[in-house]
């Protein structure tokens, strides 16, 4: 048995309790977000409080923050659309550069380097450098945790998949060719190339 400490979210403060979420919820997959402002401004941000919640359609999630940034989540409410960027390690310091604050009138894409290539569907661009492209329709937005600084929970529907053909057996994805990089905590990343099986049980 472990010796466990506890620690209850009413005595923690600050960004303790976002410490310990960040740092037990491992890893994370990254949620690379391509919007554009109502005025046509591009912008790319990472989220990795983000996931896939619904296969059919096909659905996803990110958190954004009501604080300090707040392109990401002003640009989905006024267009309601974004591309979902896959992360791998070609452009992981692409990445991590567009996780810094730029002013709102800033194109991200140019700023960091990468290509703004249009999506088929949609008004936001998607990363021409990345493996995989997802473009979707935002279908809700719900405000959640503290009213100033929670969390717009933004939940999107897929309508067009953009990947690499050498990623593809049909319609089943090579997770070892698409190395994946996972966000842990502070300035650790992982790379989802250490795999193993499990037979499902019957």
């Amino acid at each position: 048995m472990y010796v466990k400490k506890n620690l209850s979210v009413a005595d923690l403060s600050g960004a303790d309790p976002y410490k310990l979420a960040t740092g037990l919820i491992v890893p994370r997959p990254i949620g690379w977000v391509g919007t554009i402002s109502a005025a046509g401004v591009p912008n790319l941000a990472p989220y990795s409080f983000f996931n896939a919640v619904s296969g059919s359609p096909p659905m996803f999630v990110f958190s954004a923050g009501r604080g300090a940034r707040k392109d990401t989540l002003a640009n989905v409410r006024e267009v309601g659309e974004f591309t979902l960027n896959i992360v791998t390690v070609e452009v992981a310091d692409a990445m991590n550069a567009s996780s810094a604050s730029f002013e709102a009138d800033v194109d991200e894409f140019k700023a960091v380097g990468v290509t703004a290539v249009p999506s088929k569907g949609i008004r936001p661009p998607m990363v021409g450098e990345c493996k995989a492209n997802i473009e979707c329709i935002v279908t809700d937005i719900i405000d959640i945790g503290h009213p100033e600084q929670g969390n717009g929970l933004v939940i999107g529907e897929a309508t067009e998949f953009h990947i690499d053909e050498s990623l593809l057996d049909g319609t089943r994805i090579d997770q070892a060719a698409l190395a994946a990089v996972g966000r842990h905590v502070g300035n650790s990343y992982s790379h989802a190339t250490d795999l193993f099986d499990l037979t499902r049980p019957d």
